[in-house]
C-alpha cells in the first residue's frame, strides 16, 4: 500500500463511509459500472489449450484438480515430457498449483520471453498513441528485469495490470517458508522499485530473506514475494471493501496448499494485504503457524479469535503510520473492522520501532523487520513487543518458541 499525505487519504475514507447508503442504493438499482466484454487473456488461452492437450497419447489432467494429483501426474513424466509441457503451455504450467517448482520457473521464463516480444512489437506499433508505446516500453523493461539470471518466478500473468510471484531461496529444501502479501497498487510495474525499494513486494521479500538468514544462519529459509492477486487500485471504493481481498484469499490458499514439503509457513501481510490474510485465515492449511500484519486497516474481524485459525496472530504499527487514523469499523461492507493492534483485538502486538510511516516496515535496520525475521525462523522468544514488558510472548511454551508447535 503506497504511503501518501495523511489528510487527503483520511478524507477519502471518511467520505466513503459517509456515502455507504448511497453506494448500496446505486448497486441495487443497477447504476454500477459494468466491465466491457473482452476476448480470452493469454493465460485463459493457455489454460484452454492445456484442457485439450495430450502428451504421448495421454490426456492432460484437469488443471483445477488437487495439487496432490497434479504433482503425481508430473512425477509420472520424463524430464523431456515435463519440459515439453512447460514450453507448449507456459502460462498454464507456470501458474499451476501442483506443478514442480523448478518447472514453473522454466514455464514462466518462457511466458515472460513471449510477453516481452509482444511489448517489443507494441513499442513500434504506429496504431498506438505515444502514451501506449511508452507503456509498452515500460512493461518490456520490467519483463527484462524479471528475466534476469537467477530470478525464480513462481507465477506470472501479463493480462491487465499483471500479477507476479517470486521466490528467494530454495523453496523445495526450505525448513521455514515466509510469504509476503502486499497491499493496494500492487501490479507488474510496482512489483519492484529502485526508489523506495522496500515499499515494493520484491524489496520487502528480499529484505526479509536477508534478515532471516542473519537471524538464523543455519536455517534453510525461502521467502515468496506474492503479488499474485488483483489488488485495489488506489484508495477508492475497492480498497474500502473486501471484494478484491476475497479473491486474493482464495488465491493465497491455493498457493499455500500447493507448496512443496511440509515446512512451517509464516504470512507477513502489509496494509490491504492484511485484509486478504484475515479472510484467508479460517481456511489456511495447518502448516501456517503465524500471521503477522503491519499497517493494517483491519482484518475483517472484531477479534483475533474470530479469525478461526490456529496460527499465532501478530500485529504492529509504526507511530507515524497514517493508517491509524482511518475508521476501524465495518458499515454496510465498507471498512475492515477492528484495529489489530488494539488490546481488545487480542493479537500479539510487536514493536515497529524505526519503521517510519506506512511503507517502512521491511527497511533493513528496523525493529519491525527484525521481528518479522525472528517470527519467520521460529525465534519467538526474542521478538520485541510493543510497549513495556513481554506481553506479546505470553503463553509461548518452549516447544512453541522453538517453532515446533
Amino acid at each position: 500500500m503506497t504511503s501518501f499525505d495523511t489528510s487527503p487519504q483520511l478524507n477519502v475514507w471518511r467520505a466513503l463511509l459517509a456515502l455507504a447508503v448511497v453506494f448500496v442504493m446505486l448497486a441495487t438499482t443497477g447504476w454500477t459500472a459494468l466491465r466491457n466484454q473482452r476476448g480470452p487473456t493469454a493465460l485463459e488461452a493457455s489454460v484452454a489449450a492445456w484442457g485439450h492437450g495430450r502428451i504421448d497419447g495421454r490426456a492432460l489432467p484437469d488443471r483445477d484438480t488437487s495439487p496432490t494429483r497434479l504433482a503425481r501426474f508430473f512425477a509420472s513424466l520424463s524430464d523431456w515430457q515435463r519440459t515439453s509441457l512447460a514450453h507448449r503451455y507456459p502460462l498454464a504450467v507456470g501458474n499451476m498449483n501442483g506443478a514442480p517448482v523448478e518447472l514453473r520457473y522454466l514455464a514462466n521464463r518462457t511466458a515472460l520471453e513471449k510477453a516481452r516480444s509482444v511489448e517489443s512489437a507494441r513499442m513500434h506499433d504506429k496504431r498506438l498513441s505515444l502514451s501506449g508505446q511508452r507503456e509498452a516500453g515500460q512493461r518490456m523493461n520490467h519483463y527484462d528485469s524479471l528475466l534476469a539470471r537467477g530470478r525464480h518466478i513462481l507465477a506470472f500473468d501479463p493480462s491487465g495490470a499483471g500479477r507476479v510471484a517470486e521466490v528467494f531461496g530454495n523453496l523445495d529444501r526450505a525448513e521455514r517458508v515466509s510469504v509476503v502479501v502486499p497491499g493496494v497498487d500492487t501490479e507488474l510495474v510496482t512489483f519492484e522499485r529502485t526508489a523506495r525499494k522496500y515499499s515494493a513486494p520484491v524489496g520487502m521479500a528480499e529484505s526479509l530473506y536477508d534478515a532471516e538468514r542473519s537471524a538464523s544462519p543455519g536455517t534453510r529459509t525461502a521467502v515468496i514475494a506474492w503479488a499474485d492477486y488483483t489488488s485495489p487500485s488506489g484508495l477508492g471504493m475497492e480498497a474500502a471493501t473486501a471484494s478484491r481481498a476475497e479473491q486474493g484469499a482464495a488465491r493465497l490458499n491455493g498457493l499455500l496448499r500447493a507448496l512443496p514439503g511440509g515446512a512451517p509457513v509464516s504470512l507477513f501481510c502489509h496494509s490491504y494485504g492484511s485484509v486478504v490474510c484475515g479472510l484467508a485465515a479460517d481456511t489456511l492449511p495447518g502448516r501456517v503457524t503465524d500471521i503477522a500484519v503491519a499497517g493494517s486497516p483491519g482484518m475483517r474481524a472484531a477479534k483475533a479469535a474470530h479469525l478461526h485459525t490456529d496460527a499465532r496472530v501478530w500485529a504492529m504499527r509504526d507511530a507515524d503510520d497514517w493508517i491509524q487514523d482511518v475508521p476501524y469499523l465495518e458499515v454496510g461492507g465498507l471498512g475492515h473492522g477492528a484495529d489489530p493492534v488494539s488490546a481488545a483485538f487480542g493479537a500479539r502486538v510487536l514493536s515497529a520501532r524505526g519503521a517510519q510511516g506506512h511503507s517502512g516496515y521491511f527497511v533493513p535496520g528496523t525493529e519491525s523487520l527484525r521481528n518479522f525475521a525472528e517470527i519467520g525462523v521460529g525465534a519467538y522468544r526474542t521478538v520485541a513487543c510493543a510497549g513495556e514488558g513481554d506481553t506479546c510472548r505470553a503463553g509461548l511454551s518452549a516447544a512453541t518458541a522453538a517453532g515446533r508447535a
